[in-house]
Parts: C-alpha cells; structure tokens; sequence
C-alpha cells in the first residue's frame, strides 16, 4: 500500500502519517523501487492502534510507551484488532446517519440542527418577535448540544412545556425587552426577577441535567455578559436564588 491507501483505510491523513514517522510511533516502510513506501497490513494496523489511542486522550509519549508494551503480538491478534476498529468506526457512521436521519424528519428552526425532543418543544412556541425570548432559545440550543442527551434532557423539555406556552411567559418577555437600555439600578430589575422566579415550577429545576452542560462560573461570567445592564442584573438574581432553590 502506498501512503494515500493506508491513510484511507485507517481513516487518518497522509500528513498524520509522515508525523507518526517523524516522531518514531510508526517506523519507516520498506520503499519501492521507484522510491514510493510500501506499507503492509501490520503497519495499518499500528497506525490503527495509534489512532485508537490518540482517540482515547492519550498523549504521543503514552502512546509511545503503550506500543512499546504491546510490540510483538501475532498477526493473528493485531488484525482481530484492526477489524474491531473498523466495526466501531462503522457503528460511529451508523449513528451519525441516524442521528441526521431524525433531523432530516423534524422541521428547520432558525436555530439550525437540533434534537427531535427540543424541535418539538420550539415548534409548539407561540410566534414573538422577542429579543429574550430569541435569547432563550438560542440557550436552549446550546443546552441541547451540551446536554449529550439522556432522559434529563428530555424531561426537561417536558417540564418546561406549559411554562412556554404560558401567554404570562410572553408578558415576562416583554418586561425584560423593556430593560434594554435601563442601568442596573432600574427599580424594576427586582420585581421582574421576583415574578420570573415564581413563573419557575420546582419540575423545571428538578429536571435540569447535572451532567455535561454549561453550568461553571465561567459560562455564568459569559451569559451575564451577552446581556445590557439591567438585564443581566436579572439575569444575576434569577441564577443565584435558582441555585439556593437547588440546593435548598
């Protein structure tokens, strides 16, 4: 095989491969008579299994060290492994395709792709031209993304059905639309942070995924910042009486 053909097949660059030559992983083929490399099985299958590693997190250098450990398996062993890393990559393309499949099937939003769960919740939204309420799906998106899934999600959406479609949650909108361009002394910062935490049903706080979403202070820091003053000293009383309502 040349280059092109063993990069293909293990589903890594041509220029992966010169690296992983350049550092020592992946030792220099014997070359053709016209100078070309001529790579066999065992090197696609340690190309494989550098790759498989890289995947995993590992640093070069543990990946150095893993091969240095695992030199000299039987051929019979290594392909077995070769042939394990392409059924995965194949089940990884098979849930991709079902994955597209399910968003092919649901309606566009203007917030682009996004899960079967949180279309259904956006296409059932009544029609606002609120700038929040623009802002609040545009989070829920990233929710979505960041979420990774699983029934936390999913329940979340549920629980937060009748609040969206609640004409109280268009007027609460509407409140904060009109703190645009107020300081964040605005007297009715408080009143409108009061009345959107009693809008909150403990479901919705309950149903908030723990897990691989955007909940640092440092994404706190961010969100704050996307809004005006007044704003995002709302913003700053909703979060923080939302935490001591979960921790309570």
């Amino acid at each position: 095989m040349r280059i092109g053909e063993i990069a293909a097949l293990v589903g890594v660059t041509s220029r992966a491969v010169r690296h992983y030559h350049h550092l020592g992983l992946l030792p220099e083929p014997a070359r053709r008579a016209n100078g070309y490399r001529d790579y066999t099985v065992r090197d696609a299958v340690l190309l494989a299994r550098i790759r498989r590693l890289t995947e995993l997190g590992l640093g070069l250098d543990e990946v150095r060290d893993v091969l240095a450990d695992d030199a000299g398996g039987e051929l019979a062993e290594v392909l077995g492994e070769l042939d394990a890393d392409l059924a995965r990559q194949e089940a990884e393309i098979r849930a991709r395709r079902r994955r597209l499949a399910e968003l092919m099937a649901n309606p566009p939003s203007a917030e682009g792709p996004v899960s079967p769960a949180l279309a259904q919740l956006l296409s059932g939204l009544p029609a606002t031209g609120s700038p929040s309420a623009a802002k609040d799906r545009e989070l829920l998106t990233l929710l979505d993304t960041a979420s990774g899934g699983g029934d936390g999600r999913h329940r979340l959406y549920d629980a937060l059905r009748p609040l969206a479609q609640d004409p109280e949650t268009l007027a609460l909108y509407r409140r904060l639309d009109e703190l645009a361009d107020a300081t964040a002394r605005d007297p009715r910062v408080v009143p409108l942070a009061e009345d959107l935490l009693a809008a909150v049903p403990d479901e919705v706080l309950a149903s908030i995924p723990t897990d691989g979403q955007p909940a640092d202070a440092g994404f706190g820091e961010a969100l704050l910042a996307d809004f005006p003053p007044a704003q995002a000293e709302v913003v700053r009383h909703v979060m923080h009486a939302l935490v001591e309502r979960g921790t309570g």
